[in-house]
């Protein structure tokens, strides 16, 4: 039941990952390397054969097939218009890759070698001679140029934040292109440009980029769009010809021929569907499902298997999404009061049995998390804006509203009608009326009809201090359409978090993508003081020092109660068909089903 809405969004995260990393900090003359680390140098060294958790050897064969919600109208994953299909950036290289084994890393796919200058002003790529479109041409610097262009100009808005601090780019030769930074250290950004997707240049010339289509993009990945019916399925087709398919690191991956999705409107449907072996894999977001669902015949006779896989990565925060948009929720006690009235400890224990844990911080389950009381290290971050922080920054370690489990929240209900009577409020006949005697009220918006058993009970505390609320049922295109427009009241978002946060933290908080429509600023956050820690955040010279800059940014957006947190799970709970066979290490910064290869006979149900 616990499913993360904002699941449409993995397309575009599958072009622009999070996990970006710095540069070594170490790195003191510029030339050119086969990968790059955070923090001195990468774990493979040049000329290595395969990632350790790979299997080299792995049959190529099969079909993999995966659910997928909702619906799609697009094959343009880079655009805010449209809803792009599942597994789409199958289709596209980047200039480097990362490996799922270290968090802060990159090696080189397209750009065969990278050239950071020492100073970080600018940063070289160097091609690979055997890059290659689907449609056999050579990518060429002028590809990469192009690029960078499109997506700025005519790309989702969080590409023009990855890439606010390049200046221009120069092509040097036909397959040696420069991008040269503005002014400021900002230690992430080569590694940014390198996660950039790669777009063909003439594909696109005569072609209107920022429109949803279905026509069939050229790309130059491992594998090609097969076979679609709109909105409802589409299959990838390894490309055998694919010029990368022996490089290091993509040897050991992408070992199946045909990567299928299939589309349903209704979560439960699926489940059926799955059961009945019309897909293999089923990644379970709802924890009552999870506990009571999977029994029968097919489990258990060990055709269906499951198991808990842990996640070492952050878990960001998952929660009700306040839009700061909304006049009524510009005063944080507001806010503050509004998510008092949230009773995890009941919801875990009646509707989740217990598996869940309370999210308590931006950057959930890691060390960035800012707990306790601030440091010595963070009161000097943050002590030049004393003035315009809350208090509580400072005097107060940062704990959701929390119950004992078994319905009674009249404390809660007595903090939070104090802290509305603070915001100008007054309780009245049952209603919670502003200074102008106008009853609060406000939307919960959902694409996902199973989530409303969540929200209800919210409602009805609300209902108890006299706020009054409604659930907007929507499907996945107006969904989107109206968060990309920030048409919303509270909206339950997950934002996951890196293990080296950066440059994106600008599209989540900053002023600028506030204003942007389509960017992933939900709560409308802007705060002179939050831009600023973003900063520090981007410019930190040390793995030290990016550590206690994010606890100090998260200090803040804690004590800003722009969310009403909900939870997390440390562990992805999957299941699948035994049709598949996977290597003995599994990566420790994914499921690697990338990795996994069908077995030489496939069992059908």
């Amino acid at each position: 039941m616990a499913r993360i809405q904002g699941s449409w969004w993995r397309n575009i995260a599958l072009m622009a990952t999070f996990i970006f990393p710095l540069v070594g900090a170490n790195s003191a003359v510029a030339e050119p390397t086969h990968g790059i680390a955070m923090h001195g140098e990468p774990k493979y060294s040049a000329g290595f054969s395969h990632f350790d958790y790979v299997n080299p050897k792995a049959p190529v064969g099969g079909s993999f097939k995966q659910a997928s919600r909702g619906t799609f109208d697009s094959f343009n994953p880079f655009i805010v218009k449209g809803t792009p299909a599942d597994g789409v950036g199958l289709i596209y290289d980047t200039l480097m890759i990362g490996s799922a084994d270290e968090p802060f890393s990159r090696y080189g796919l397209v750009a065969q070698q990278i050239e950071v200058a020492a100073d970080f002003s600018e940063v070289t790529f160097y091609l690979n001679p055997a890059a290659r479109f689907h449609d056999g041409q050579a990518i060429t610097a002028k590809d990469i140029a192009f690029s960078y262009e499109i997506l700025t100009t005519q790309g989702a808005p969080h590409y023009r934040s990855y890439y606010a601090g390049v200046e221009k780019t120069e092509i040097m030769d036909e397959r040696t292109i420069k991008f040269i930074f503005k002014p400021g250290e900002n230690r992430e950004l080569p590694l940014i440009i390198g996660e950039m997707p790669v777009l063909p240049a003439h594909y696109w010339q005569d072609k209107q980029f920022d429109r949803s289509s279905l026509a069939i993009p050229v790309g130059s990945g491992p594998y090609k769009i097969a076979s679609f019916d709109a909105g409802r399925k589409v299959v990838y087709q390894r490309d055998e010809k694919y010029w990368a398919k022996d490089l290091n690191v993509r040897v050991g991956h992408n070992n199946f021929s045909r990567m299928q999705y299939e589309y349903f409107r209704d979560t439960t449907v699926a489940f059926q569907a799955f059961k009945a072996g019309v897909y293999d894999y089923h990644q379970e977001y709802s924890a009552k499902s999870w506990a009571t669902a999977y029994h029968g015949s097919v489990f258990d006779q060990n055709k269906i298997l499951r198991e808990k896989v842990a996640d070492a990565n952050p878990q960001g925060m998952q929660g009700f999404f306040f839009n700061l948009r909304r006049d009524k929720f510009q005063d944080p006690r507001v806010r503050q009061a509004i998510a008092t009235m949230f009773d995890f400890e009941w919801l875990n224990r009646q509707l989740f049995y217990s598996q869940y844990t309370r999210s308590n911080s931006f950057f959930a389950n890691s060390e960035l998390a800012a707990n306790a009381l601030p440091s010595e290290q963070e009161l000097a971050i943050l002590a030049p804006y004393r003035s315009q922080l809350p208090a509580s920054v400072f005097e107060q370690e940062y704990q959701p509203s929390h119950t004992q489990g078994d319905g009674n929240i009249r404390p809660q209900m007595r903090q939070a009608v104090a802290l509305f009577e603070a915001a100008g409020y007054q309780l009245k006949n049952s209603k919670m009326l502003d200074k102008d005697g106008k009853p609060l009220f406000f939307e919960f918006l959902v694409y996902d009809k199973s989530f409303e058993r969540v929200i209800q009970p919210y409602r009805k505390n609300l209902s108890r201090i006299g706020i009054e609320t409604v659930i907007s049922l929507v499907d996945i295109s107006q969904y989107i359409n109206r968060l990309n427009s920030f048409d919303f009241d509270l909206v339950t978002m997950r934002l996951g978090q890196s293990n080296s946060p950066g440059n994106e933290q600008h599209m989540f908080w900053s002023c600028d993508s506030a204003k942007s429509p389509g960017s992933r600023n939900y709560a409308g956050i802007c705060d002179p003081t939050i831009d600023a820690l973003i900063e520090q955040v981007i410019s930190a010279q040390s793995r030290e020092q990016l550590v206690v800059q994010t606890k100090a940014l998260d200090r803040v957006l804690q004590h800003g109660h722009f969310v009403v947190p909900q939870w997390y799970s440390p562990s992805h709970r999957i299941a699948y068909w035994d049709k598949f066979e996977r290597p003995d290490i599994r990566p420790a910064y994914s499921i690697g089903t990338n990795t996994w290869w069908a077995k030489p006979k496939q069992e059908h149900p």
